[in-house]
């Protein structure tokens, strides 16, 4: 049997994820559109700026003031921002990652245009927050934001 597309898209989330040179948590996205992809990402630091893996392999980069990465995108905010940077329209869009969007994020995909967001794991359960406040916001404002059911 062929997988589906969400199966195909979360795989390569999931393999894009092993991109990143966080050390703290890797992240993988993709956006899509009737079956073809839009654009990719995955957390880490502005191309051309640092890897963290090479300039902090045991702890990181710095933190911020909540305990999060001080340096980098999230791998949300790097497709949408190349997307955006090679003129692609993203109305209507799925977006899929393998953790779903913090509430920052979330605002920038809703602001984007994009309409579904699929993830394999929980960002409140990672930060050990009481909610996905990010996944509230989507679903709150008409984007259909939900775990990706293998």
């Amino acid at each position: 049997m062929k997988p589906s597309f969400d199966h195909i898209f979360m795989n390569l989330a999931t393999d894009l994820a092993k991109r990143s040179h966080c050390v703290k948590a890797q992240v993988g996205a993709v956006l899509t559109r009737d079956t073809r992809i839009i654009s990719i990402g995955y957390n880490g630091p502005p191309a051309g700026t640092h890897n963290c893996d090479e300039e902090w392999p045991a702890t990181g980069c710095p933190r911020d003031s909540k305990g999060s990465c001080s340096l980098a995108l999230h791998a949300e905010e790097n497709a949408i921002l190349y997307a955006v940077k090679n003129g692609a329209k993203l109305d209507g869009a799925t977006l899929y990652t393998t953790l779903s969007p913090c509430l920052p994020c979330a605002r920038l995909i809703f602001s984007a245009g994009i309409k579904r967001v699929y993830f394999d794991k929980s960002y409140a359960e990672y930060k050990g927050l009481a909610s996905d406040e990010g996944v509230d916001f989507l679903n709150r404002f008409g984007v259909h934001a939900q775990k990706f059911i293998g």
